[in-house]
């Protein structure tokens, strides 16, 4: 039990460093991992569809 009490002290003097983002910051960060996720997830629809319809073509011959 002494080990966990230790482990959470020096894990509450260790976040007590940690620089937390401001709200613009985080809003920011967010809008750009949502972004880059749907630009990412458009490049990867371009790709598979491309794919997909030279598989078809492919095996319809």
């Amino acid at each position: 039990m002494s080990k966990l009490t230790e482990y959470l002290n020096e894990t509450k003097t260790e976040l007590k460093h940690v620089i937390w983002p401001n709200r613009s910051q985080t809003l920011f960060y967010t809008l750009m991992v949502i972004v880059l996720s749907v630009l990412v997830a458009y490049y990867l629809g371009i790709f598979d569809f491309i794919f997909s319809r030279g598989l078809e073509k492919l095996i319809s011959l």
